[in-house]
């Protein structure tokens, strides 16, 4: 048995798809600036997918290591596990919202959404959590309650909450 690399993360996450492993990775690199390919793994013949295709991939995305595999429709993504995008701009929020939701991906609210692989995200921009966080509670209730009544999170208007 081979032992894993050495600078290997001690965890990754690893995805399951129905047979768009390879899709779902050519997108995600293509959306995150700072990624890449890392392996391709094809299957030979007698599998549940056409020989050739990938089988289990890994990709890495802002510095996280991710794994895919094709495994067929058993099991679907749902809202229980998500990824957090931290933000540092407005454009930052725009930019990964619009990719994210393109081509059959679902807003939902309070900086969530589906991707159109099913893949829930968290979009939110830095300002979010230290808006909320404030001592003065009435001010973080206000954000609080501007964040629950937006689908995308728009800076301008939590600052606007927060200012009352």
């Amino acid at each position: 048995m081979s032992k894993l690399n050495h600078t290997s993360p001690k965890i990754t996450p690893f995805l399951w798809f129905d047979n768009d492993a390879e899709d779902a990775m050519n997108f995600y690199t293509s959306v995150f600036k700072n990624s890449s390919v890392d392996s391709i793994n094809r299957i030979g013949k007698g599998g549940h997918l056409p020989e050739g295709s990938v089988m289990i991939c890994s990709f890495t995305l802002e510095g996280q290591k991710f794994m895919a595999l094709n495994a067929g429709p058993h099991f679907k993504f749902n809202e229980a596990v998500s990824f957090y995008v931290s933000c540092d701009s407005q454009e930052e929020v725009d930019y990964y919202w619009n990719k994210l939701t393109a081509d059959g991906g679902a807003e939902s609210q309070c900086g969530w959404l589906k991707d159109k692989f099913g893949l829930s995200w968290q979009i939110i921009p830095t300002a979010l959590p230290e808006l909320m966080s404030d001592p003065d509670l009435e001010k973080g209730g206000r954000v609080m309650q501007a964040m629950m009544g937006i689908r995308k999170i728009e800076i301008e208007e939590l600052q606007e909450a927060y200012d009352g």
